[in-house]
């Protein structure tokens, strides 16, 4: 796991820090050169669509997706506890079906291609079925861990 953690967190830094180059290097053209560069709009959409999935996997590893545990932290560590189950089964539930849809999404569109690039829209919406894929795997390490041992602080009543 954690190869493929350090593998997401790496991609979707580069994929970042391609993007925010290549959108200065794009302003710095239209605006001071006058010469705009025309296939970073596309480009920018597909590298913003797979940081995002890519930033879902590593926020998962990290366990740094919003919570909000005001109310959490007023009830008891065994009603915490399966609520946390309760919801990692949820998450994985959403994260399959998404999963599935985004493959599906991906296959409908494998003949289709961006205007400018010329790439299959298939490379491009594989994104999510990886992603949620991915983020699925995470959901259930966590969902497992939790259960074999509880989170320091949760013995308490």
């Amino acid at each position: 796991m954690r190869f493929f953690g350090k593998l997401a967190e790496f991609s979707a830094a580069f994929a970042l820090f391609v993007l925010v180059v290549m959108t200065i290097g794009a302003v710095f053209m239209r605006y001071f050169i006058g010469q705009p560069i025309q296939w970073t709009e596309e480009m920018s959409g597909m590298l913003m669509i797979w940081v995002v999935m890519l930033g879902g996997i590593v926020a998962e590893r990290d366990r740094a997706h919003l919570t909000i545990p005001f109310v959490m932290d007023m009830l008891p560590a065994t009603i915490r506890r399966v609520i946390a189950v309760l919801v990692a089964l949820l998450s994985l539930c959403v994260l399959l079906y998404m999963a599935w849809l985004g493959y599906r999404l991906a296959e409908m569109a494998q003949f289709k291609v961006t205007q400018i690039l010329k790439v299959s829209w298939f490379w491009i919406d594989l994104a999510v079925p990886v992603g949620a894929l991915a983020t699925a795997l995470y959901t259930l390490y966590w969902l497992i861990t939790d259960i074999k041992q509880p989170h320091s602080g949760d013995e308490k009543q």
